[in-house]
């Protein structure tokens, strides 16, 4: 069963690890949906959910997934080892190097590494007033 949960102030959306595969813009879209329902800024997806192609940028999936994310206006953990897909590609290395940097897109083992981030940017915010 999927749960939701906060992490420093900010509401996280987490499937399950086991369940069908995420590769299409429409579960991008579902899982946005979820996310909706669940009031999570945040969505952290489990690694193990998604075909191994998936990761591979010469398909295409993995951008026009993250691309529905950031139009909705989602923050996406993808959460669990991806040393495998790492080790095959430079790109994909560069890739996920890039995203970590960023606000939007992370790539994190578990939600250790996920709280500690979601931390980070939580205190490198600019306060109101």
């Amino acid at each position: 069963m999927a749960e939701s949960f906060e992490l420093h102030g900010s509401r996280v959306y987490a499937p399950p690890i086991a369940g069908p595969p995420f590769h299409t813009e429409a579960d991008a879209v579902d899982l946005i949906g979820a996310s909706f329902e669940h009031r999570a800024s945040f969505v952290a997806l489990p690694v193990a959910r998604f075909d191994p192609d998936f990761f591979d940028l010469r398909t295409r999936s993995l951008g026009e997934f993250i691309q529905k994310f950031v139009t909705y206006r989602r923050c996406l953990a993808f959460v669990g080892d991806i040393s495998r897909y790492l080790e095959a590609s430079t790109s994909f290395r560069a890739f996920v190097r890039e995203a970590n940097e960023g606000e939007h897109v992370w790539f994190v083992a578990d939600l250790d590494e996920l709280a500690a981030r979601i931390a980070a940017f939580s205190r490198d915010e600019p306060e109101d007033g």
